[in-house]
């Protein structure tokens, strides 16, 4: 049955099963699609666009959640229950958690810290047309002391780590060959910050009597889908990818 729906609806956008399920899988894979990230996603995202009602309707079976940005092209999935900034949840919470995890402190504490320097660039104009606000590492640290009291971490390989992560969440983008541990190095923070820290715990983070925020505090304004659970080989994209 659900064969011949998705084969009589997918006929007239002249796409096939192999084509639908490609999308399907990169979203449940990776949580979310930028169509800026790379050609690989690019084509998967207009491809979603063809298929959209299809894609919602598939999830929606599940409880899984979609926020589709237009503007800045990108499309991010929610597990039932997750908090959602800008968007109402019509069902009631789960009992449990279920399939959401939670960030560690050390990535609560970095994803509201570039929320707080996105934030600051929206107001100064320093975005560029698809909605990106770069960032130095050296900044990053002067803000992340002064918000938070805490410090990137000192190792390479565990610094490189945070950001793979971040970057794969597409929260930020860095070129690879950059030494993270250089202050001159720089990041990208994207869009799609907005959708991990609520405008209400902003408010909090900045407030003039809100004192330093603890990142445990906070870690619920960062609802990451239980895909976004990955290794390092996961998180490592080709270069057929991006080229």
């Amino acid at each position: 049955m659900l064969d011949e729906y998705l084969t009589e609806h997918l006929q007239p956008l002249n796409l096939s099963r192999e084509e639908f399920s490609e999308v399907l899988f990169r979203l449940l894979d990776y949580g979310v699609l930028c169509r800026d990230e790379s050609h690989t996603e690019a084509a998967l995202y207009d491809r979603y666009l063809q298929c959209s009602g299809l894609v919602e309707d598939y999830l929606s079976v599940l409880g899984v959640r979609i926020q589709h940005d237009r503007q800045f092209a990108f499309v991010r999935l929610f597990p039932p229950g997750a908090t959602i900034p800008g968007m109402a949840d019509e069902d009631s919470a789960p009992f449990n958690s279920g399939f959401r995890i939670r960030p560690t402190q050390q990535e609560v504490a970095v994803i509201l810290v570039l929320r707080t320097e996105y934030q600051k660039s929206l107001r100064e104009g320093q975005v560029d047309e698809k909605g990106r606000a770069m960032l130095s590492l050296e900044g990053l640290a002067i803000a992340m002391n002064n918000l938070l009291k805490r410090s990137l971490p000192e190792g390479q390989v565990e610094r490189k780590n945070l950001f793979r992560r971040l970057r794969q969440l597409r929260l930020i983008q860095f070129n690879m060959d950059d030494d993270l541990d250089s202050d001159e190095s720089w990041l990208s923070i994207q869009p799609g910050i907005t959708s991990f820290v609520s405008d209400e715990v902003l408010e909090t983070l900045l407030g003039d009597d809100a004192g330093v925020v603890e990142p445990d505090e906070a870690a619920s304004a960062a609802p990451i889908p239980a895909s976004q659970m990955f290794n390092d080989n996961d998180a490592r994209e080709t270069d057929e990818e991006k080229n």
